[in-house]
């Protein structure tokens, strides 16, 4: 059941059922899992705590609908895409204050997720009708070489729960927009992004079995993902760890992988650059749902000659940020996730000062209690400390010094993650040395925020594999055939 304190406009959103096959339904043994607000630990609802037998369910009914909607034609597909883009953008405030209430994130922020979202499902609604092939002239004279391209089929999707609705936009679209169908796994954190996304969806016309929901225990759906024959891609979201493990059950079968993994972002200030701008970009780039995002500044480089008065500036815009409930209006920070983010963020900045570090603000949690943090400064920072090594995904700043070009370089591209990285300088030569030289799947230069649904985001190394958005963003949905034509002459 879903709480009546969740104060929305429309109340239809709220499901606190799976969506299989076009149908509202909870899990066979009626189990189910609570959802809570990380703001102040109450209830929100429930939904279904579902297993293999259910993910099964979605996946035979997602394989019998995708052979039919493969034959539907792109502009079809374009206008049921485009519906539920305007869907969102209708439910703009009630989907952000689901988000909010999910994941604790200002209201800001998840109103700016939704736009987000929703602009992927118009972004491939006119994708939809550009999946071109090629003619290519025949190696024989009565020959051609034809090649096109289909939908590769059945999609497992496994979502986080720091960017909910954006996560799962990002997937869905791309795949529906092809001709495939997709069977949805959201973050137990927040289910009800999802199943609210789902019924949008089938008022926008998305047939029946196309886009499925499960909710439930990650290892067991997960599983009847990865070793069901029909199921022909895995497309994922969130940890390496987790990445890893899902690409080795996905080997039995080959089936085509999307990985999005972990980061460990550097954020490098030279001393050309402008001081201002850097610094408001760096607020943006490190503290930004609380620092928990895959593409949040990990590590801050600045120059030896700017350190302190970067530092100063820096700590200064730390330390005015308001830390509330996201609902509230004036929030720029609000809780972390759990229990366990706040333990590593307190890990990470004891490990610190033990080793030398300068807390100049925050440091502890917030008076506010439970899952609130305060935004935390470090410096006197040094490359053996825990902080440099793992993405600590909570909003702690730690500020390194370094003196040349190549030295900054070679730093930020020790770690075994390459999903983003940023970097401030007014110099021409070097903005093209350093994006070149920096082991990232993408760069910011000049810029602290990077997403967009034009681009190509996704990371190199073991911060994953495959590239979302963008025009590139269709090509892991898509399998590419050669047709061989002969006795084209006599």
């Amino acid at each position: 059941m879903v709480a009546e304190t969740i104060n929305i406009k429309n109340k239809a959103l709220l499901k606190d059922q799976c969506y299989i096959n076009g149908e509202w339904m909870g899990a066979n043994d009626g189990s189910s899992s609570e959802v809570t607000n990380p703001a102040n630990s109450e209830r929100l609802g429930s939904l279904p705590n579902c297993g293999a037998d259910e993910a099964i369910l979605a996946i035979t009914a997602a394989n019998k609908a995708q052979k039919i909607w493969a034959k539907t034609d792109a502009k079809e597909r374009s206008s049921v895409l485009k519906n539920l883009h305007h869907l969102m953008l209708e439910n703009q405030m009630d989907l952000a204050t689901i988000i909010t209430l999910e994941g604790g994130k200002p209201i800001s922020e998840s109103l700016g997720e939704i736009a987000y979202a929703a602009s992927f499902f118009e972004w491939f609604s006119e994708e939809a009708k550009r999946v071109y092939g090629d003619l290519i002239p025949g190696h024989q004279y009565d020959r051609r070489t034809l090649v096109i391209k289909q939908p590769i089929g059945v999609v497992g999707c496994i979502t986080p729960w720091n960017f909910p609705s954006a996560m799962l936009a990002r997937k869905i679209a791309p795949a529906i927009a092809v001709g495939c169908s997709v069977v949805a796994k959201p973050a137990p954190e927040t289910p009800f992004s999802a199943t609210a996304m789902a019924y949008l969806s089938e008022l926008a016309g998305v047939p029946k079995g196309i886009f499925n929901v499960v909710t439930g225990d990650a290892e067991k759906i997960g599983s009847a993902m990865t070793s069901h024959k029909d199921v022909k891609k895995i497309t994922f979201t969130g940890s390496t760890a987790v990445g890893k493990h899902l690409l080795k059950a996905s080997a039995d079968s080959v089936k085509k992988v999307s990985l999005e993994l972990g980061g460990h972002a550097p954020f490098i200030v030279f001393d050309d650059a402008n001081l201002e701008a850097a610094v408001e970009g760096a607020v943006i780039a490190k503290y930004r749902n609380s620092g928990q995002t895959c593409v949040c500044a990990n590590r801050i480089y600045v120059q030896s000659s700017i350190y302190d008065d970067f530092s100063q500036r820096f700590t200064e815009k730390a330390s005015e940020l308001v830390v509330g409930n996201g609902l509230d209006e004036s929030t720029q920070q609000g809780p972390l996730i759990s229990e366990n983010a706040i333990e590593k963020v307190s890990n990470h900045i004891e490990d610190a000062k033990n080793s030398g570090a300068i807390i100049t603000t925050g440091g502890n949690p917030h008076s506010l209690g439970g899952l609130f943090f305060e935004p935390t400064v470090l410096t006197g920072v040094s490359d053996e400390m825990l902080i440099s090594k793992e993405e600590t995904f909570g909003p702690v700043a730690p500020i390194f010094s370094f003196e040349t070009e190549q030295e900054v370089i070679e730093r930020a591209n020790n770690t075994p993650y390459g999903l983003a990285a940023y970097f401030y300088t007014t110099d021409l030569a070097k903005s093209w040395r350093v994006s070149e030289q920096l082991d990232y799947g993408m760069v910011g230069l000049n810029t602290g925020i990077i997403s967009t649904e034009m681009a190509p985001f996704g990371g190199v190394k073991e911060s994953g594999i495959g590239r979302e958005g963008s025009k590139y963003g269709v090509d892991d949905y898509l399998e590419i055939k050669y047709v061989s034509l002969a006795g084209i002459e006599d």
